[in-house]
């Protein structure tokens, strides 16, 4: 789809504006932009310049966007708005630059024939398996617009639980930096002025003492030496965790976290119940909704877990024999699905066990600033605690020999 870069000035105010943005054609862009009462300066179009390129790659596209996208899109197609015109009109509506030219070139895609679903699957990076399948199903079915409604809805839960996990991080983790930077220019530049006195007095020192000026000097000495040790580290970290093991190690280790162990098997737990509910009432085979929800529950462990659910199934068993065995499955969850299996309402109970597990984890993120206050305050505690009796008591007791 043409990226184009114009300068356009407002008949009512007479101010200029100059900026990147997509359109159908220089036609369609000059209408626009005159429906908004401006008048087009100077146009060019720049779709293979690097400058457009370098503009895509500065602004992807964002969770929060593709809720929005979502949500608009279900109302238009609801309205029996046809699906090209939602489209070109969602165009204008959206401020993200990356999502305006990637509807216009899904917009131009359908145009020309092809399946919404299809224009969506070309798109791995930013619509994910479970997206494209519901709409899949939808256009079998002929039910889009309940499927779209119904998607946009479950992405706004996954978007606010998201929002609820990072905002609950925020305090710990600004508490962690300024500790660790805190700590960092205590080593290395108030210590060594205040332990140079205790050095030159000649006096025996606590093993204590003795040990923060060992690591003092050490920091000082070979500070950029540990930067760089500390990034290889990281970098090595990183490659490691994204091999199959280093992933299986990491999420087994996230399940079995203090306080926020819980917490995630609760999250892994709703992202399952809510992926599969949503692709049965899609319309999706069991069997597919599995192999697809494996995929996207986020999580190594509980990725096999369901699995080898799916190889039970496909060997007669029930949904619920393969999570009954399990230690990181909740007893409640096998018993109300095996409940739902009999009775036929499996999309209505794993809602019910969704809306449960919801419930726990927004009561959990509201209490884990509660929780994190007291570790937060025991490791001040502590952290001071050893620099008054390494540093403070030693020059008290050589001012009390005076």
């Amino acid at each position: 789809m043409p990226i184009f870069k114009y300068k356009a000035k407002n008949n009512t105010s007479g101010r200029s504006k100059s900026e990147l943005t997509v359109a159908l054609n220089q036609s369609e862009l000059v209408a626009s932009l005159r429906r908004r009462d401006y008048n087009v300066v100077s146009m060019s179009d720049i779709s293979d310049s690097l400058e457009a390129k370098i503009h895509l790659i500065l602004n992807p596209i964002k969770v929060k966007d593709l809720v929005i996208f979502s949500r608009q899109f279900s109302v238009m197609i609801a309205a029996n708005m046809p699906v090209v015109e939602s489209l070109l009109i969602l165009i204008d509506q959206t401020n993200s630059f990356s999502l305006k030219n990637m509807i216009a070139n899904i917009a131009f895609e359908v145009d020309s024939g092809s399946l919404l679903s299809d224009s969506f699957a070309r798109r791995p990076a930013v619509f994910s398996e479970f997206f494209i399948n519901i709409i899949k199903s939808g256009e079998t079915s002929g039910k889009l617009d309940e499927v779209l409604t119904y998607l946009a809805d479950e992405m706004e839960k996954s978007y606010d639980m998201s929002s609820k996990i990072k905002s609950a991080m925020i305090y710990p983790s600004f508490i962690l930096v300024a500790l660790t930077g805190v700590g960092v220019m205590l080593m290395v530049y108030v210590i060594p002025n205040l332990t140079a006195m205790l050095t030159e007095t000649g006096m025996k020192l606590p093993i204590s003492t003795r040990i923060i000026i060992a690591i003092s000097t050490f920091m000082r000495d070979y500070l950029i030496l540990i930067v760089l040790v500390l990034i290889g580290l990281a970098m090595g970290a990183r490659y490691y965790l994204k091999t199959d093991m280093g992933k299986r190690q990491l999420d087994s280790f996230k399940l079995r976290m203090p306080i926020f162990g819980k917490l995630f098997k609760y999250i892994y737990l709703m992202r399952f119940t809510r992926s599969l509910s949503t692709l049965l009432k899609g319309g999706v085979t069991i069997t597919h909704s599995l192999e697809i929800t494996a995929n996207v529950v986020g999580n190594v462990i509980y990725r096999d877990l369901i699995l080898q659910t799916l190889k039970a199934i496909n060997d007669g068993n029930s949904l619920a024999s393969v999570f009954e065995t399990s230690d990181d499955v909740p007893k409640m969850v096998p018993q109300m699905i095996s409940i739902g299996e009999r009775t036929g309402q499996l999309d209505n109970v794993l809602d019910k066990i969704t809306d449960f597990y919801s419930r726990e984890s927004a009561a959990m993120l509201a209490n884990l600033s509660s929780l994190m206050e007291p570790m937060i305050m025991v490791i001040m505690g502590l952290g001071v605690g050893v620099m008054v009796a390494a540093i403070l008591m030693p020059m008290y007791n050589m001012a009390s020999q005076f």
